[in-house]
């Protein structure tokens, strides 16, 4: 059954490529931009857009599509379109990195050298936590070459998450600053119910990778998983697992008992980068042991 926003898709998609020449390499573009379309109109319409608004929109997130069509490597096989960032993004972003990064400095100086009133480090810590959460919603709204932008509300609702956990991992700042109980109490809610809210954000979230960022995926899935077909390397890998981060625990003990808890997180990033070695070496089968 073809939906209402199909048939607008269409009809545009068909206006957009008039009086270009087609080729059979730019209608196998054609195609894979109208499957793109469709999926992106269905998104927005599911978010309340009428049809042929959806559609319209859809078709204008597209952008010029000749730009598209020079898009063709030396074959003449068709490459996905890349989307540069917009230049209001990109101010916005490196404004509101510099105000992060300077109000991490000002939580530098103070863990350093000291000097720096508590109240001011209160107000650095959450100038960082909400230009953080800004980002993440601003470049969610963004279409890049692999991803349809997020919808508003969407990309609101991450950004809200990851302030308030960074608000709530502030008031434990303050709290080994000095500040006194009511920080570790006041940080817990804020900590809590954005996890919540991240975690409901992430269960319901919808595919937005473009249509050849799946089929690449797709492509990619033949890769051997190790685990599946050698039971034993499973067990090593549970095994060397537990090791790693019983090691990596008792450094973060003996680090903060010995230099203090600022140094002690290196352990901790010790344990992630083993674990990453270990995932890198174990799951995937060499080429060469495939061969009998």
């Amino acid at each position: 059954m073809t939906n209402s926003h199909d048939t607008d898709v269409h009809r545009l998609l068909d206006e957009a490529f008039m009086g270009i020449e087609m080729t059979p390499e730019r209608q196998d573009l054609k195609e894979e931009v109208r499957a793109n379309l469709i999926a992106r109109a269905a998104e927005l319409e599911a978010g309340g857009m009428a049809a042929e608004a959806a559609a319209r929109q859809a078709i204008g997130e597209l952008g010029d599509v000749r730009t598209i069509l020079e898009g063709t490597d030396s074959s003449g096989q068709a490459l996905p379109p890349r989307v540069r960032p917009r230049p209001d993004f990109v101010l916005r972003t490196v404004l509101l990195s510099a105000v992060g990064v300077t109000a991490t400095a000002v939580l530098a100086l103070a863990a350093t050298a000291g000097g720096v009133p508590l109240a001011a480090e209160a107000v650095a810590a959450f100038v960082v936590a909400l230009a953080v959460g800004a980002v993440t919603a601003d470049a969610l709204r963004q279409e890049t070459t692999s991803n349809h932008p997020m919808p508003a509300d969407r990309a609101a609702g991450y950004g809200v998450g990851v302030f308030l956990v960074l608000a709530g991992l502030a008031c434990g700042w303050l709290y080994v600053r000095g500040g006194g109980i009511g920080w570790v109490l006041g940080g817990i809610a804020p900590v809590l119910a954005g996890a919540g809210l991240l975690s409901y954000l992430g269960a319901t979230q919808t595919n937005r990778h473009k249509q050849w960022v799946m089929r690449m995926a797709e492509s990619h899935a033949a890769v051997g998983n190790r685990f599946t077909e050698d039971p034993s390397a499973a067990a090593r890998f549970g095994i060397y697992t537990v090791i790693v981060w019983i090691v990596a625990l008792a450094g973060f003990v003996l680090l903060t008992l010995t230099v203090g808890w600022l140094w002690s997180w290196l352990a901790i990033v010790g344990g992630v980068v083993l674990m990453m070695v270990l995932v890198a070496r174990m799951l995937f089968i060499p080429t060469d042991t495939t061969r009998t």
